[in-house]
């Protein structure tokens, strides 16, 4: 198991039984609730929670995701049609709004790694074409001095579930973070593409993995595609055939924010 899929975290698991016991037992004295605790429900949200996320199940740009207000079928974007980025297509379960935000900021900052699980369902459905075609997931990697405060990279406890669901190859340290580079948090769509300039590698020894092979990238939010660019062209690079990527969620200029 690699730092990146979570090993730094968890030197340590219970059998099977025992966390299954464990888990009933509880479930005698406290019924599970849902992910955002306003509900007694076995799992997922709430059903108000859940009205409150604004899902990207309409059109989209086939390029970036960006919803689109009506269908015009495989169109791309301004932004999309004016620039050529490394990865082919994307997808976005989700608005990155006020009420996905505290959802996402949970399994980033707060240990809510059980929402992972919620995450990788939602892609499931609104990556599944990229699923379908994908040869190989990798989750956005981390830097591993950043890995060992905060334990675990959230992309790779989304894409794990993700390619259990989908049956893909999960390659969760084909992709390293050679720099710690800065928050991208509130930076312009250009010094956020210097702060990730050739950050990402593919190493030697690791490239027969991603050669000849169509990989699906995979990270929690989408906001000017810098560091999924950057990646994209790690992988590129490493002789990957093509990337694509899926985002939990993506933000609009409407909705834009530091996260």
């Amino acid at each position: 198991m690699s730092a990146q899929d979570g090993a730094s975290r968890a030197s340590w698991k219970p059998s099977p039984r025992l966390t299954a016991l464990a888990q009933d037992l509880l479930g005698l004295i406290l019924p599970p609730r849902a992910f955002d605790g306003a509900a007694a429900l076995t799992s997922g949200l709430s059903a108000e929670a859940w009205s409150r996320i604004t899902f990207l199940d309409g059109p989209v740009c086939d390029g970036c995701g960006a919803p689109f207000a009506y269908d015009v079928g495989e169109i791309r974007c301004v932004l999309c049609q004016s620039r050529e980025r490394p990865f082919s297509r994307a997808r976005a379960a989700c608005l990155y709004d006020e009420h996905s935000r505290d959802l996402i900021l949970k399994l980033k900052h707060a240990d809510r790694t059980d929402l992972s699980s919620l995450f990788a369902r939602w892609l499931s459905r609104s990556a599944v074409d990229l699923l379908d075609e994908a040869e190989a997931v990798v989750p956005v990697p981390m830097h591993s001095s950043r890995l060992l405060k905060r334990r675990y990279n959230q992309a790779a406890e989304i894409a794990r579930p993700l390619c259990a669901m989908a049956g893909r190859p999960y390659l969760p340290d084909a992709l390293v973070r050679k720099r710690d580079t800065d928050s991208q948090g509130g930076k312009s769509a250009v010094g956020r593409r210097r702060n990730v300039a050739a950050a990402f590698a593919v190493p030697e020894s690791r490239r027969h993995r991603v050669v000849g092979r169509k990989v699906l990238l995979v990270d929690d939010v989408l906001t000017t595609g810098a560091t999924a660019e950057g990646c994209a062209r790690a992988l590129l690079a490493a002789g990957a055939s093509q990337v694509t990527l899926a985002v939990v969620a993506r933000v609009t200029e409407l909705h834009a924010r530091p996260i």
